[in-house]
């Protein structure tokens, strides 16, 4: 296997890299940020400086104005940009727009792309996903799909309550998954201003990097034309996973980066913090935390790079994207609190990053499924695998 980037991909993560040293990370006390995300203001002038550096939607087909990169060089580019909080939105490939994007590029009809992506592309438009609902509806399984949709002449009416929809407040779209009269499940989109759309309120969470927060949306008698079914009707389980594979492993490219960022912090501070007559680093107990980030980063690289080339290669990688979701998530994490843990005091106040770090990331291990659910996915395909084997063997 060769691990080698080309040289023009390794060329745009250099130009990424610089771009978030002088161009984001300044940004980051902006006061235009508030528990719920950045606000418009401060998401637009981000966007613009993306789009100034040319790298605003890299991860965008070229026919609809990105880049066109690969899976591999959005590990690349997508880690650079995680490097901040604010990144992935200055690159426009921040969740659940980056997640959409792929989808509506896969899915959508030349009119709706011309009409919800392409202006998304341009970053003049923000998206959501409305799919988990509150219990019994859907979360973790999505077959509890409560939302409902009913055939009424040319539209679908739909009715039903969605949660933790992130950046519901304020975007200008919606993909909404919901449940048909047999049982089946089918995508819709809609612009948010239409009438039997309410936001009722964004919810209070641990995590403050995403523009619009997340919010609980109820659809009433809202009526959606024929014309705006994302895909063919019944098929919105299937479209999920064209959505999902791909977005999980985006998601551990973004916090790879907040993770690196974390470490680089920790191993500054514990080279120049004098303890005991010596600077922290020469500690073992300290210098073994920093062996085992650089374990874990590794480790957790090397998981994307491969799922991301098995999706070069036209593989779903259903399998391989939750592996690398779970180990992802659990090292990054590690990483992270092991920083917490070098800082000291310093590591659990706003005196460094490294603390907005922390907070952010810990609802990685949730979104886009909880490891114990990916966990169990994996064991029931391994036994379905081993079955087969032995079924094989037996026929033999």
């Amino acid at each position: 296997m060769n691990f080698t980037l080309p040289p023009e991909i390794c060329a745009l993560r250099d130009r990424t890299r610089r771009f978030i040293a002088e161009q984001v990370i300044p940004l980051e006390k902006d006061a235009r940020q508030s528990s719920h995300g950045p606000n418009e203001a401060l998401r637009r002038e981000l966007i613009e400086r993306g789009r100034a550096a040319g790298l605003l939607t890299p991860h965008a087909s070229l026919e609809m104005g990105g880049l066109g990169l690969s899976h591999v060089a959005k590990a690349a580019i997508f880690e650079e940009a995680g490097y901040s909080w604010l990144g992935p939105t200055a690159l426009n490939i921040h969740a659940p727009d980056e997640g959409n994007i792929h989808l509506m590029e896969e899915v959508g009809t030349h009119a709706q792309k011309e009409r919800w992506l392409r202006p998304q592309v341009a970053g003049k438009t923000r998206s959501c996903f409305a799919m988990t609902e509150p219990s019994p509806g859907a979360g973790a399984d999505p077959s509890m799909l409560m939302t409902h949709a009913v055939r009424d002449g040319d539209d679908y009416v739909i009715n039903g309550l969605k949660w933790f929809i992130t950046g519901a407040d304020g975007a200008d779209y919606a993909i909404i998954m919901a449940r048909m009269e047999d049982g089946s499940a089918t995508m819709f989109l809609t612009d948010m201003d239409r009438p039997g759309i309410t936001l009722e309120r964004n919810m209070d969470a641990m995590d403050a990097c995403f523009t619009g927060g997340h919010g609980v949306l109820r659809f009433t008698d809202l009526r959606i034309p024929a014309s705006d079914v994302l895909g063919e009707v019944g098929k919105g389980f299937r479209y999920a996973q064209v959505r999902l594979a791909p977005a999980r492993l985006t998601h551990c490219m973004r916090w790879l980066g907040q993770a690196r960022r974390a470490h680089d912090i920790a191993l500054e501070y514990i080279r120049r913090r004098q303890a005991f007559g010596k600077p922290l680093a020469e500690h073992e107990g300290v210098g073994f935390m920093l062996a085992d980030n650089d374990m874990d980063l590794h480790t957790a690289r090397l998981h994307i790079w491969h799922t991301a080339w098995m999706l070069d290669q036209g593989e779903k990688c259903n399998f391989e994207s939750s592996r690398a979701k779970v180990v992802c998530s659990e090292a990054e994490w590690r990483v992270v609190d092991r920083c917490v843990q070098m800082l000291g005091g310093q590591g659990v106040t706003a005196e460094t990053a490294v603390m907005r770090i922390f907070t952010d990331m810990r609802a990685f291990r949730i979104y886009d499924g909880p490891s114990e659910v990916h966990r169990w996915s994996m064991a029931r395909k391994l036994v379905h695998q081993a079955d087969k084997a032995a079924a094989a063997g037996d026929q033999t």
